[in-house]
């Protein structure tokens, strides 16, 4: 009996590890979610220099919405390869865009500037969010290094949050495949 109780409870253990795993940062709105409006400076994008909602500039269309706390060589390899998408997709008027959340948006903004034509990013936009916390009806956590959210005629279809060091390849690839979410 003791070693069934032990068993048992060994299990529970181990699935009750296994679904905080699968859960590891909870960021972002919920699916089925009307993203709210709320202003960047764009860094790279046609708006360059300027302060604009991308939520509301891009509407109803497919959008891929990254928010990042760092914009590092992980970041920078999602960033090229959704570059692409949308513009294979650019018939469907698919666009997204970049958010960097941090409490320094005036000292990011020529370093954003700069990895957007270093890496030949054309088609989405690098901009900076002034608070570290991002916009409060986002509800990013402050444990999500990068929250990738994406929508299509205002309502999210897709959400993934990761902690620091969790953007890989594998979930690049995810990423990437996941926008045929808000493509179809």
């Amino acid at each position: 009996m003791k070693k069934l109780v032990a068993l048992t409870v060994a299990f529970a253990a181990a699935a009750m590890a296994a679904v905080g795993i699968a859960e590891e940062v909870k960021s972002g709105l919920e699916l089925g979610a009307s993203p709210a409006a709320f202003n960047v400076k764009d860094c790279s994008g046609p708006a360059k220099g300027t302060s604009l909602c991308y939520r509301c500039k891009y509407g109803a269309r497919p959008v891929v919405s990254i928010f990042t706390r760092e914009v590092n060589d992980e970041v920078i390899k999602l960033v090229k390869e959704l570059d692409t998408v949308v513009g294979k997709n650019s018939e469907k008027k698919m666009a997204a865009f970049v958010v960097l959340l941090t409490d320094k948006p005036d000292s990011q903004e020529k370093q954003l500037t700069e990895l957007a034509a270093k890496h030949d990013i054309k088609n989405i936009p690098l901009t900076v969010f002034d608070g570290p916390a991002g916009p409060p009806e986002y509800k990013i956590a402050k444990d999500a290094e990068v929250t990738v959210m994406m929508w299509n005629k205002s309502s999210v279809k897709a959400n993934t949050a990761l902690a620091k060091g969790k953007l890989d390849k594998k979930t690049t690839e995810g990423l990437i495949k996941d926008t045929d979410k808000i493509l179809n």
